[in-house]
C-alpha cells in the first residue's frame, strides 16, 4: 500500500512539473508564431493570450500515467478517446468548426467507446436506448467542460476536482491502471493552473478542453456503467455538478432570450457571478467549492451513509437556488427572457410567474416531498419495519402536499418578497407549516386511522420544512450580502457610530447596489460595543483608533451616522481621514 501510494505521488508530481514545462514552451512559441485569441465581444479575456496550452496537459498526463503505472487494458480506450478528441480540438483551434460539427465529433468518439463497453451477447429495446443514452451522455459532457473554459483557471480546477471526486468514490469499480491516470490527470492539471490561475498567460485551447472532457467523460461513463445503480449515476452527476449546471443554466436562458444556443457569449454561470458583483477570481473559488461540494455528495451517495439522499436532495435545492439568484443577473441587455414573451401561452406564464408565483409553489412542492422523505429516513434508519413505514409516506404523499401547499398560501407566505424575507417573516412561516401539518395529521387519521404512521414522523417533518423555507426564502437576501461584501467594485466604508442610524446605513448599503459601498467596520466610542456585531458588521474600535482601522481594512470612506457625535468628535475624524485623503460623509435626517 505504502509503495503503491508512493508510485501515485510520484506520477502527480512528474505530470504536474512536465505539464508545467510543456505549457511553457508551447506558451513561448505560440507567443513567436502569434498563435494567440485575440479580446473579442463574445469572449470574457481583455488582452490577446497564447493558446494551445491542452499540449502541456496531455503530455503531463501521458507521463504521469506511464510512471504510475496508468496504461493497461483498461486505460486504452479512455486515453484513445483523449486523444480522439485531442485532434479534434486541434484541428478546431487551427480552423473553427461549428458546433454542430463538435457535437458530431463528440459523439463519434462516443460510439466508438460506449461499443467497448456493450458486453451483452443479445440486444433488447432497453439495451439500445441505454447504449444511445449513453452516447448523448458522452457527447454532453465532453461538449460541458469544453463551454466550462470561460474564463481564466476555471476549466482546469473544476476538472481536476472532479477527477480526485471519481477516483475517491469509484476506485472499486475502475479497472487496473484508471487511478493512476486520474492522480496523472490532476496533477497534470495542477501544473497548468500556474500558467492558467487569473490572469491566465496561455489557455488550453479546444484541444485541451475537448481532450478533458474526453478523459473525464468516459471515466463518468464507466462509473455509471460498471456499478448499473441509480445511486452511482446521481454520484456522478454530484461530482460533475459544475459543467452540467454551467451549460444547462446557458443553454435554457439563452433559450428564454430568444437567443442561438451554439453562439458564444459572456453569459455563462462565472460571468454572471462577476457581472453580480464579484471579482474574476472569487467566482471561479466559489465554482471551486460548489464542485467540491458536488464531490462530498456524489461520495456520500455512493457509500451509502444514512444522511446521502437528505443532503444530495438539500444540495440539488442550494443548486436551484443558485440559478435563480443568477438567472436574475442581466446579460442579454434587458431581453433576458424575450423568448417567453414570443410563445402562444405567454399571457399564462406571466400571470403563473408574476401573480400566482408559480416558481414559489414548485419549489415548495419540491421542499415538501422532500421534508416528508427525510423525516422517514430520519426517523425509521436502520428499524426493520422502514419499507412498512416508507409505503406509508407514498400513500400519504398527495395528501400531504395538498394540506401544506394550501396553509402556505392560506398563511399568506406567497405575498411575502423574497429580497426583503427577514426574522419578521419567521412567525408566518411557523404559522404556515404549523397549520400544514396539523391538517397534514387529521387528513390521516381520517382516511388511514393513522395506522402504520408515526407523530414523531410529523414533528421532524415540520421543523425541517420550517428550516427549508427560511432557507430559501432567505437565501436572495443572503446571496445579495455576500456579493455586498465580496465585491471589489464597491467602496469600502466605515460606519462612525454603531446605533440604529448607523445600522440603518448598513442595512440600506447592503440591500441598495446604486449606493456601490460595502459596510466594513463599525467605529464607535462606547466601550461596551467593541468587539461585537451589529448587522453582521463588526465593531473594530473607537475613534482614537482611526487610523488604524483605516490602513487595516482599507476603508475608503467614513460615514458619521449619529447626530449624537459632536464636533470636536466630527473633527477628529475628519482630521484623521485627511492625512489619508479619505472622504467623510455625515447622515443628515430631515422629515419636512
Amino acid at each position: 500500500m505504502r509503495v503503491l501510494a508512493m508510485s501515485l505521488i510520484l506520477a502527480s508530481a512528474a505530470a504536474a512539473v512536465v505539464s508545467y514545462g510543456a505549457a511553457g514552451i508551447v506558451r513561448r512559441v505560440a507567443l513567436e508564431r502569434g498563435m494567440v485569441v485575440p479580446p473579442r465581444p463574445d469572449r470574457w479575456h481583455q488582452r490577446p493570450t497564447p493558446t494551445y496550452g491542452g499540449v502541456g496537459v496531455l503530455a503531463g498526463v501521458l507521463v504521469g500515467a506511464a510512471i504510475g503505472g496508468g496504461y493497461s487494458s483498461g486505460t486504452w480506450p479512455i486515453l484513445a478517446a483523449g486523444l480522439a478528441l485531442f485532434v479534434a480540438g486541434w484541428y478546431d483551434d487551427l480552423m473553427p468548426m461549428s458546433a454542430l460539427a463538435k457535437m458530431v465529433s463528440s459523439l463519434a468518439v462516443a460510439g466508438f467507446f460506449v461499443l467497448g463497453l456493450v458486453t451483452v451477447t443479445t440486444t433488447t429495446p432497453m439495451h439500445a436506448a441505454l447504449t444511445v443514452l449513453a452516447m448523448l451522455w458522452f457527447g454532453g459532457m465532453v461538449n460541458a467542460i469544453n463551454l466550462l473554459d470561460n474564463m481564466d483557471g476555471l476549466a482546469a480546477g473544476v476538472s481536476a476536482i472532479a477527477a480526485i471526486g471519481l477516483a475517491v468514490t469509484f476506485h472499486d469499480e475502475f479497472a487496473p491502471g484508471v487511478i493512476p491516470l486520474l492522480v496523472a490527470l490532476v496533477g497534470s492539471l495542477a501544473g497548468f493552473l500556474v500558467w492558467n490561475r487569473n490572469p491566465a498567460r496561455i489557455f488550453m485551447g479546444n484541444c485541451g478542453s475537448l481532450a478533458i472532457g474526453g478523459i473525464l467523460s468516459a471515466l463518468a461513463t464507466v462509473a455509471i456503467a460498471r456499478s448499473g445503480t441509480f445511486a452511482a449515476a446521481v454520484a456522478v452527476a454530484a461530482i460533475l455538478v459544475v459543467p452540467i449546471f454551467d451549460s444547462v443554466f446557458v443553454v435554457l436562458l439563452r433559450r428564454l432570450a430568444g437567443r442561438s444556443t451554439t453562439r458564444g457569449n459572456i453569459d455563462h454561470t462565472s460571468h454572471r457571478l462577476v457581472s453580480a458583483g464579484f471579482s474574476d477570481r472569487r467566482a471561479v473559488l466559489l465554482l471551486y467549492a460548489l464542485g467540491a461540494a458536488g464531490a462530498l455528495i456524489g461520495y456520500m451517495v455512493h457509500e451509502g451513509s444514512t444522511a446521502s439522499w437528505p443532503l444530495a436532495a438539500g444540495f440539488g435545492i442550494a443548486v436551484l437556488m443558485i440559478a435563480l439568484s443568477l438567472a436574475r443577473v442581466p446579460a442579454y441587455a434587458g431581453q433576458d427572457f424575450r423568448g417567453v414573451q414570443n410563445v402562444p401561452f405567454a399571457p399564462l406564464i406571466s400571470d403563473l410567474t408574476f401573480r400566482w408565483h408559480a416558481g414559489e409553489v414548485l419549489l415548495d412542492l419540491v421542499l415538501i416531498t422532500t421534508c416528508y422523505y427525510a423525516a422517514y429516513r430520519v426517523r425509521f434508519e436502520g428499524d426493520a419495519d422502514l419499507p412498512v413505514f416508507l409505503n406509508s409516506f407514498s400513500l400519504s404523499l398527495p395528501a400531504i402536499i395538498g394540506c401544506q401547499v394550501g396553509a402556505l398560501y392560506v398563511s399568506g407566505l406567497y405575498t411575502r418578497m423574497w429580497s426583503t424575507f427577514g426574522l419578521h417573516d419567521l412567525s408566518t412561516v411557523v404559522r404556515a407549516v404549523a397549520g400544514g401539518v396539523t391538517a397534514s395529521v387529521l387528513v390521516v387519521t381520517y382516511l388511514y386511522k393513522f395506522n402504520a404512521f408515526s407523530r414523531s414522523v410529523f414533528i421532524i417533518d415540520a421543523v425541517l420544512l420550517t428550516v427549508a423555507i427560511v432557507a430559501t426564502r432567505s437565501s436572495f437576501r443572503l446571496f445579495a450580502r455576500l456579493v455586498a461584501r465580496a465585491s471589489p467594485h464597491r467602496q469600502r466604508v466605515a460606519i462612525y457610530g454603531a446605533g440604529i442610524r448607523g445600522q440603518m446605513l448598513v442595512r440600506e448599503m447592503l440591500a441598495n447596489e446604486a449606493w456601490g459601498r460595502t459596510p466594513v467596520a463599525f467605529v464607535d466610542d462606547d466601550a461596551t460595543k467593541r468587539a461585537r456585531r451589529f448587522v453582521g458588521v463588526p465593531v473594530r474600535g473607537d475613534s482614537t483608533e482611526l487610523e488604524q482601522i483605516i490602513a487595516r481594512h482599507g476603508i475608503e470612506e467614513v460615514l458619521i451616522s449619529s447626530p449624537a457625535i459632536d464636533a470636536e468628535a466630527e473633527a477628529r475624524v475628519r482630521a484623521a481621514c485627511g492625512a489619508k485623503a479619505i472622504a467623510v460623509r455625515r447622515l443628515f435626517l430631515d422629515i419636512k
